[in-house]
């Protein structure tokens, strides 16, 4: 077989595929014929047919690929899988169990595209089949059981039921019966995607809410609206705090608009589109994108979402939205573009940096946390090998596959372990929690945080603890 061929597991498939027919010269010559052919119920309906035949299955995509990397099987790499989705769009495969599984494995942490040198649009493949996909099962598919109803749609999107919710864990932490469970090994008795759940609490605490307008400091450069988003909001508000706080420093007037909500990533992915559009319609209605010159996100995974929002639904609502994605800036990058101003107080450790896929891939900002964190007086950064493999979190993949993110969470924590880091610093809430959740696991002293929370500490002169969460 031609090494630039991915080889299709007859097992996985159940089917044999001509790997001829992944010729690309012949493809381009039968595209009219195909795109005549496609039902409007495949569920490549909503791909433009052309974009399949833009992968030329060089395998570059290959090394970096996470679960490419754990499996080397290749229906588990980029190229695989479009060429899984390509033969499943001409009918030469079913979309049977096993195809399915390849998909669903993916972690849409678009790695892939940063290494192809063809600049195949890999998430604007994979998303729109599978949210197809997931929609095609209806009732019965994997995105409409009791997990993804009642946990993933039904409280995680909403910030004030996880408060709620949360409060519970919040005394228990306090009187320490969660850590006395953790250690006799209790939570292992819960269902496996729950016991993820409550693997991964941090801390809590009760932060107070943001006020509506936070003044900058000193001469005014810019005016700025806050996402808040859910689970950032509800487990991690320290962190906005943090934010505003950097934000202010740096001369912004900070504005957090009231009736925000999800960015809507949690139902998009899981295939949920139409509430994902009615939250991503209230979004546009409360962020206000015309009366700020940016509007500032935190968290990557909510950053790459909100920056797509004019790609994800063709109607009415789709320039409002366009207009909104124009306006969202992670706060990293806006940052290093309005001209930072370095904080003072010394943090005399050694930090390592991961890179959170959305902020890296998605969104191409990588320097820009670096430079920031370069500015502290003291710090020592440490480049992080394989930095850029994602660490097994991607959005709720840690929940729904937590067999592959438990590989990919080990994988990273050793990583960071032969940097001798004492501080892990990323972009993403997820990552954040997903990381310290191995480390904690492990019995690993290791302080996670922001950028944001690394910076704050140095603007106001104090020291980071020696473990922890933010």
């Amino acid at each position: 077989m031609n090494p630039t061929e991915p080889a299709v597991n007859e097992t996985a498939t159940s089917q044999q595929v001509d790997a001829s027919d992944l010729d690309a010269t012949a493809a381009e010559s039968n595209l009219a014929g195909a795109e005549r052919a496609r039902p409007a119920t495949s569920p490549a309906a909503a791909i433009e047919y052309r974009n399949l035949l833009d992968c030329v299955h060089c395998g570059l995509c290959t090394s970096a690929c996470p679960t490419y990397l754990e499996t080397c099987d290749e229906n588990d790499s980029p190229r695989g899988r479009i060429y899984l989705m390509r033969a499943v769009t001409d009918g030469r495969l079913s979309l049977s169990a096993p195809v399915r599984e390849h998909l669903e494995l993916c972690l849409d942490c678009r790695a892939c595209e940063t290494a192809c040198p063809s600049g195949v649009q890999y998430g604007r493949l994979i998303e729109p089949f599978r949210l197809a996909m997931d929609q095609m099962q209806g009732a019965g598919g994997t995105t409409s059981d009791w997990f993804h109803r009642f946990v993933l749609h039904g409280v995680f999107p909403y910030p004030e039921r996880m408060r709620r919710l949360l409060w519970p864990a919040r005394v228990a932490q306090r009187l320490g019966v969660l850590q006395g469970l953790r250690a006799i090994g209790a939570f292992r008795l819960l269902p496996s995607r729950l016991r993820q759940v409550v693997e991964m609490l941090p801390p809590l605490h009760s932060e107070p809410p943001l006020p509506r307008v936070l003044p900058a400091e000193g001469k005014r450069r810019a005016r700025v609206a806050l996402f808040t988003g859910c689970v950032g909001d509800a487990v991690l508000r320290h962190t906005h705090w943090a934010t505003v706080r950097v934000l202010q420093k740096n001369g912004c007037d900070v504005v957090v608009p009231r009736g925000q909500v999800c960015c809507g990533a949690i139902h998009f992915h899981s295939g949920q589109s139409e509430p994902a559009r009615a939250l991503a319609d209230q979004n546009v209605g409360a962020l206000s994108a015309d009366d700020v010159d940016a509007v500032i996100v935190n968290v990557a995974g909510c950053g790459a979402m909100l920056k797509d929002y004019g790609h994800h639904w063709n109607d009415a609502g789709q320039s409002q939205r366009q207009r909104l994605a124009a306006k969202v800036k992670d706060v990293h990058e806006f940052l290093d573009e309005l001209g930072f101003l370095p904080p003072e107080g010394e943090i005399r450790m050694k930090a390592t940096y991961h890179d959170a896929c959305h902020l890296a891939h998605a969104q191409q900002i990588r320097e820009a946390p670096r430079r920031l964190l370069s500015r502290i007086p003291g710090l020592e950064m440490v480049e992080l090998p394989e930095s850029e493999i994602c660490c097994g979190a991607a959005g709720t993949y840690n929940l729904t596959q937590p067999e592959m993110a438990t590989q990919l969470s080990r994988r990273k924590l050793n990583n960071i372990l032969r940097t001798g880091a004492e501080i892990v610093v990323t972009g993403n809430a997820g990552c954040l929690l997903h990381i310290f959740r191995e480390a904690r696991q492990q019995g690993k002293r290791l302080w996670l945080a922001h950028p944001m929370d690394l910076l704050d500490l140095s603007y106001r002169g104090q020291q980071p603890p020696r473990q922890g969460l933010g």
